[in-house]
């Protein structure tokens, strides 16, 4: 910290008790009430320096010998007088920025002017205070603290107002171009060419980059009127509105407590946010109501300035301190904006009403969702009207949206549990997704059957109406197996779900015959469909299912074929054993041919969904085994 030093007499002021003493060897002639604090001084010093000394002592004389006087209102009180009193005597001491606001008020108030000595004190506190003071990040921050307590009389000097402009000015420079402020810090100091010095020696090492954010901590240790102050400067010389969200940020989380509670180990900043520099203590909850409010109202309503987990943290501080209404909507507005940057685990808001309706702050999500929604569809959010489902699914417009769906959803399964959730708020959230947003109904089935569930007392046209707010067709293969099982559902949503399962296990089936024919084709499709429209290829795959329909048919008739010769055979071969009168004779022919009609017919009707060319040797086999029996029919007669 700079500092100048004043006078060249040796110290003679001696404190006793609540009386300070000038040992100067002769008696003093004046006694200077300041506060609790009496001053034995000489009248001669002090008159020679101070037009209101002079004043006051002249009206003292005239009564008596030894006068005293009474100052209540001087800035900075006994302690700041003292100073005033060593520089009236030239006794040494230090003008440093922690007492130079204190001693320039007081210089002005006591009309310590040059009209009373040159070099008198507003010359010299005037003089550090500019060309060193306010030249200095540490030091304009400094004394900019200390007209916290002299607020007014430096509002009236415009100290305050220097200072801040002066930091903004700072805070407002890139500190990787001029050098600070790493040697305001203590830092090393940096030769013309930018590199570090030691001892006055180039050491050719060039310091490291400092981030824009080097000035929050700094700034966090101001009160909260003069760091709106410093805000509002920062803010007219246009710094990027992120970096100003930054330190609002940083702020709120010092001195909000409530803001840290599900910060992790790991964050550099929780073992400052508990305990507050400025302030010295942790600030009541009307304190912490008045800086969460100011906080709203310096923060912009804009997307991606702070995290959302801060956000819900100053929405649920919100909440507990009974913050204004138009405070608790500016931060559901700016959570609803970055809605899918939030988690699961910030959307799980107790609910502090004293009503105690739900367990969760289901209202308060509504009202997040419905900004979103809002919000999407300014930005020009996609409808089911402006493209088909694949579109809509891969649309990388989308993402946000079917993230935020994705989220309401767990949402929803996390609480629905609660018996106190009544069925219209659980249906107007899920409902308020758009169908669109969700490229399958998994998740919103999933909390739909915990809901049911926990609530089996619901009526059937209840369970009915809250089970159609999912749609059928968009549920997997797993799902709706797990759907078709649930004795929870009502019968008609079952009879839906098995509906829609057989139309997706046909539409499987008949894609996997597709890609069969397609892959034995492929040659022929590439050569000769090569330069031809999606329209035209899905032509020629349905007119090969058409051929391969013909040639099922085809098979069916041939084995349909196969099965009467093979009826006819069995008659002949009856006759055959009735002319011969003896059942033995069936049992010889049937070892001697070697075979089994049953299993034959069994086997013919397997072959009916083989390839012709297998068909077409079985009917020849058959044939030659007819060919055998007719000849061992002639042997016999």
């Amino acid at each position: 910290m700079a500092c100048v030093k004043l006078g060249s007499k040796t110290d003679a002021f001696q404190r006793q008790g609540q009386a300070w003493f000038c040992t100067t060897g002769l008696p003093s002639d004046i006694v200077v009430e300041i506060g609790e604090m009496s001053f034995h001084l000489h009248k001669f010093p002090l008159l020679s320096r101070s037009g209101v000394m002079e004043r006051l002592i002249a009206e003292a004389s005239d009564e008596e010998e030894k006068c005293s006087i009474c100052i209540r209102d001087i800035p900075g009180g006994p302690k700041t007088f003292e100073l005033v009193a060593k520089f009236c005597y030239g006794v040494k001491h230090e003008l440093t920025a922690s007492n130079v606001v204190y001693l320039r008020c007081a210089a002005e108030h006591l009309e310590m002017t040059e009209d009373y000595g040159e070099g008198n004190l507003i010359v010299q506190t005037e003089t550090f205070l500019t060309q060193v003071v306010l030249r200095n990040w540490k030091d304009s921050l400094k004394a900019l603290q200390t007209c916290d307590d002299i607020l007014s009389y430096a509002d009236e000097l415009n100290i305050t107002k220097r200072c801040i402009e002066s930091l903004a000015t700072m805070a407002s420079t890139d500190p990787n171009v001029f050098g600070w402020p790493i040697m305001e810090h203590g830092g090393p100091m940096q030769s013309p060419g930018g590199s570090l010095l030691w001892n006055g020696i180039s050491t050719g090492a060039k310091p490291k980059n400092t981030s824009l954010d080097w000035w929050y901590e700094d700034a966090s240790n101001l009160s909260l009127s003069l760091y709106k102050r410093l805000i509002s400067a920062m803010e007219a010389r246009c710094i990027r509105e992120e970096i100003i969200a930054g330190s609002l940020a940083f702020y709120a989380k010092k001195y909000l407590p409530g803001l840290i509670r599900r910060q992790g180990a790991n964050d550099s900043n929780s073992s400052a946010c508990l305990a507050p520099v400025a302030l010295g203590a942790p600030l009541s909850e009307e304190d912490q109501k008045i800086l969460l409010e100011e906080i709203d109202s310096l923060l912009p309503i804009q997307k991606g300035l702070v995290p959302s987990k801060i956000l819900f943290g100053l929405l649920r501080t919100a909440m507990i301190l009974r913050a204004s209404p138009s405070c608790l909507s500016n931060f559901e507005k700016r959570i609803g904006l970055q809605l899918d940057k939030a988690t699961l685990e910030d959307l799980l808001m107790p609910n502090f009403s004293y009503s105690m309706e739900t367990l969760y702050n289901v209202d308060c999500v509504q009202r997040i969702l419905e900004h979103f929604l809002a919000m999407d569809q300014i930005t020009g959010g996609a409808s089911p009207c402006s493209a088909d489902d694949g579109q809509i699914i891969g649309s990388p417009s989308l993402t946000p949206i079917t993230m935020v769906a994705k989220l309401i959803d767990g949402y929803l399964a996390e609480v629905a549990p609660d018996v106190h959730l009544k069925l219209p708020k659980f249906q107007a959230l899920a409902a308020s997704v758009p169908d669109y947003a969700r490229p399958l109904d998994d998740g919103l089935y999933r909390a739909i059957d915990i809901y049911l569930k926990s609530h089996p007392w619901l009526l059937e046209s209840d369970r009915e109406q809250l089970c159609r707010l999912m749609d059928c067709q968009k549920l997997s293969l797993e799902a709706c197996t797990h759907a078709a099982q649930n004795e929870r559902l009502p019968l008609r949503i079952v009879v839906q779900v098995l509906f829609f399962e057989q139309l997706q296990l046909r539409t499987s089936i008949a894609g996997c015959f597709l890609v069969s024919d397609n892959l034995d084709g492929s040659r022929q499709l590439r050569s000769g469909f090569a330069g031809s429209t999606d329209g035209g290829g899905w032509t020629s795959a349905v007119r090969e299912n058409q051929v391969l329909k013909v040639g099922m048919d085809n098979m069916r008739m041939r084995v349909s074929e196969l099965e009467k010769e093979c009826s006819n055979m069995r008659e002949e071969i009856e006759k055959l054993g009735r002319v011969k009168g003896s059942s033995s004779t069936w049992g010889n022919v049937s070892k001697k041919f070697g075979f089994k009609l049953k299993s034959q017919m069994c086997s013919a009707q397997e072959d009916s969904i083989n390839n012709q060319k297998n068909g077409s040797g079985q009917i020849e086999k058959v044939k030659d085994m007819k060919g055998k029996h007719k000849k061992n029919s002639s042997k016999d007669e």
